[in-house]
């Protein structure tokens, strides 16, 4: 699948910064990708409907059993409110099981300058799991 291109739910207000978050997902084994693909496109619908949501992109690569996240909010109490909504929460509980690694890292940027190249996020991605190791989805 390729990465699906950049999309704007809402435009933020002029001089606005944005929360970036993006993630590295990688799950156990080829037989859960269908599944998980099901529920990233569920889970990108939702994103283009929540409050706050400035820009979002999904990326899949798929013989490594990875996706890729991207998403830019107006702030922290948007991106907490849809990760705390169905069907958001109860997928990623549902998910736990089959997930091998995760990373998320969050940043902020000028809203002028989203979207955010998908270079970056795999610096930083890259940075946080070098530096700390990577954060695991309790099993």
């Amino acid at each position: 699948m390729p990465t699906l291109p950049w999309t704007t739910p809402e435009r933020p207000a002029s001089g606005a910064e944005a929360l970036v978050m993006a993630s590295r997902l990688e799950v156990r084994s080829l037989r859960y990708l269908p599944g998980f693909l099901l529920a990233s496109m569920a889970l990108l619908r939702q994103a283009r409907s929540s409050p706050g949501a400035w820009g979002l992109s999904l990326r899949a690569e798929p013989l490594r059993r990875t996706f890729w996240t991207l998403s830019a909010w107006s702030d922290r109490d948007a991106l907490d409110a849809y990760a705390s909504a169905e069907p958001h929460r109860s997928t990623m509980r549902a998910k736990r099981k089959v997930m091998r690694e995760s990373t998320f890292v969050f940043w902020n940027v000028p809203a002028s300058d989203l979207p955010v190249a998908w270079s970056e996020v795999e610096r930083r991605i890259a940075e946080k799991r070098g530096a700390v190791g990577t954060d695991q989805f309790s099993r």
